[in-house]
């Protein structure tokens, strides 16, 4: 007969009550770990990185090893392409958005200045506003200018931080290297210390979590990069001024699900207001036809379903991850909540499949 302690339930509750208890003791003994939590931290980006370049270029390697070349050499031939892309994007892109970021810093206070011209003469010509109203918006609009650079530097700074750090650290190109070299050698390390049946179930969960991660990572940027292009495409037909600028910036953006597109879209509203009334319009019809294109024809084909999360879920953890970490959080959250919901499932798919098979024993 089978105890209470030779349940799988009461095991579980054990092992969740251990898990907290670590957790309580960690938290108690915050000056033990911090010094290695900033060393994490440090290693963490780099890292992140190069994991989302191994994602993106493992295709490609896999590709050249079919066409008889060694493993050495596909990963050579990998760092060309990725230097070859990245000369391209110095040497014809980056001056671009130079020049029109510079233009877009220079003309904020003619921006500035229209905006509060058009809020004085609407303010003198109307009689429904308290006082008090009308002293609030003063006030707000007096300081306008600096809020717009403050925003306007957050955002471009953030970007341009992020890109520089990405693809300039030191670190990266090491650790991609390896990745590439030994990736597939590390599940064949892990379950070297177990039993055949234990390791072939170690084998199918990560299995299972580098589906879900390629799905994402693969999906979510070649996505973002449709977008881009659509968006530009669109912002020059329309012709939006700093329309190359405004379009990396949401193909950037939009790498955060649900309300990337929301966000892209503000700097172009904005910057088509004080360019002619009408182009907001014109700009949010660009913004809807992108998505309807992405949505019906971009996305299925690129991440289809493997995902399997609910949109109300993605709005929930991306609304709460970017409250606790902000942007990272945001860009974060999906991709660790598709992890965390790939082992849960393949724990309770394992669970099920022990408890048939004793029940098979008992039979």
């Amino acid at each position: 007969m089978i105890t209470v302690m030779q349940k799988r339930w009461f095991q579980t509750l054990i092992v969740l009550i251990l898990v907290f208890l670590l957790i309580l003791l960690m938290s108690a003994a915050d000056f033990i770990f911090d010094p290695l939590f900033k060393y994490v931290g440090a290693v963490a980006f780099p890292f992140i990185g190069a994991g989302v370049l191994f994602y993106l270029t493992r295709p490609l390697m896999h590709l050249l090893e079919k066409l008889k070349l060694n493993r050495i050499m596909a990963i050579l031939v990998v760092f060309i392409v990725l230097i070859f892309a990245l000369y391209i994007v110095g040497r014809y892109i980056v001056p671009i958005l130079e020049n029109q970021f510079a233009n877009l810093i220079n003309n904020i206070p003619t921006m500035v200045s229209t905006a509060q011209d058009i809020i004085a003469y609407w303010q003198a010509n109307q009689n429904v506003i308290p006082a008090e109203v009308n002293e609030t918006i003063d006030r707000l609009t007096s300081n306008l200018q600096t809020y717009i650079e403050s925003v306007m530097s957050f955002i471009f700074g953030f970007i341009g931080e992020f890109i520089s750090l990405l693809f300039m650290l030191v670190l990266i190109p090491f650790f991609l290297f390896f990745m590439l070299k030994d990736g597939e050698k590390l599940v064949p390390f892990m379950t070297q210390f177990f039993e055949n049946k234990k390791a072939a179930n170690i084998r199918s969960l990560m299995s299972k979590i580098d589906d879900t991660l390629t799905s994402y990572i693969q999906g979510q940027l070649i996505v973002s990069f449709c977008i881009g292009i659509l968006l530009y495409i669109g912002y020059l037909l329309i012709g939006l001024n700093y329309a190359l600028t405004l379009a990396i910036f949401g193909m950037i953006i939009c790498v955060i699900p649900f309300i990337g597109p929301y966000l892209a879209v503000t700097p172009a509203m904005v910057v088509g207001l004080f360019q002619d009334p009408l182009m907001p319009v014109w700009v949010a019809i660009v913004m809807i036809v992108a998505q309807q294109i992405e949505g019906n024809l971009v996305s299925p084909n690129v991440m289809g379903k493997a995902l399997h999360l609910h949109p109300l879920t993605v709005i929930t953890l991306v609304l709460a991850a970017g409250s606790i970490a902000g942007l990272l959080g945001m860009l974060f959250a999906i991709p660790i909540y598709a992890v965390i919901k790939t082992i849960i499932s393949h724990l309770y798919e394992t669970y099920q499949d022990a408890q048939k098979d004793e029940n098979d024993a008992l039979i």
